[in-house]
């Protein structure tokens, strides 16, 4: 997931270098280029950009901007316009919404605004966010980088590769063919930095291959970055389908490392035998 905190510090640079532009109610840059340095007098970021338009004394609309974080974590961010006011330090970008992570992550979106002083990035458009193995797309987006917390709000769908490499005993490694686990939800979807948790609310339903599984609430937990899943939690009314056969229960359990799934709350197994009648009901 990208480091939203990074976002912000980029955010906050750009609200904070045009100081001698805003003494005037209207005044045009073309082509401008800003820099910051850190206390060592490394680079800390860069902004580029087609136009800066100082409106009101304190608004800056920016146009075609190509801006750029270094340090520990380095991000890029692209997008066709901006507002900054550098009273309030609001910020918002439109059109074309590119964040890029040095890791490859990326989050695209139309419209991200940021309101510094409640520590919140919030978006009413369509959001996607992927990287190496992850997609998650969603309408509505909200996040506070200093919980380290996001949420995609509604008409969320997540699609994870759940493939693993043979075995390191293995003589030459062969990447079996690809598998993906993809989970819908009527939303909202919350990400947990800090927990590297995700969580399902309001009709979710995951699918991998020939199974389904449909659940009120569903939790997944993740090694640390949020590559690899370590344990699904699956919270009431859950369905199994897997075939014609369904198994209920109130929890399921998947732990990925021994693939054990362990069902809980009155669990009832239906089994298709054929024959006459068909289904034979196990459990209570």
């Amino acid at each position: 997931m990208i480091n939203k905190s990074v976002i912000i510090s980029l955010l906050l640079a750009v609200t904070v270098t045009l100081p001698v532009a805003a003494q005037q109610d209207e005044q045009r840059f073309q082509g401008f280029n800003l820099q910051g340095y850190n206390d060592s007098g490394e680079k800390a970021w860069d902004v580029v950009g087609e136009t800066a338009d100082v409106v009101d004394g304190t608004k800056i609309q920016l146009t075609n901007i190509n801006a750029n974080t270094y340090g520990e974590r380095s991000l890029n961010v692209t997008a066709a316009e901006g507002l900054v006011d550098q009273t309030s330090g609001f910020m918002k970008l439109e059109k074309d919404v590119v964040i890029t992570s040095d890791d490859g992550s990326q989050m695209m979106t139309d419209y991200v605004e940021w309101n510094r002083e409640e520590d919140l990035v919030q978006s009413d458009d369509e959001v996607f966010i992927k990287n190496d193995n992850f997609t998650a797309t969603g309408t509505g987006l909200e996040a506070r980088p200093g919980m380290k917390s996001a949420q995609l709000k509604k008409d969320v769908t997540v699609r994870v590769d759940t493939s693993q490499l043979a075995p390191e005993s293995s003589a030459e490694p062969v990447e079996p063919p690809k598998q993906f686990l993809t989970v819908t939800s009527d939303g909202p979807m919350v990400l947990d930095q800090l927990l590297n948790k995700a969580r399902f609310e309001v009709n979710v339903v995951a699918e991998q291959e020939d199974q389904t599984l449909k659940a009120d609430v569903i939790e997944i937990y993740f090694k640390e970055g949020m590559r690899d899943i370590i344990e699904m939690v699956c919270i009431g009314n859950v369905e199994i389908t897997q075939g014609d056969n369904k198994t209920y229960a109130e929890k399921a359990t998947y732990n990925a490392e021994d693939q054990k799934l362990t069902l809980s709350g009155r669990p009832k197994l239906i089994l298709e035998t054929g024959g006459e009648n068909g289904i034979a009901p196990l459990g209570n």
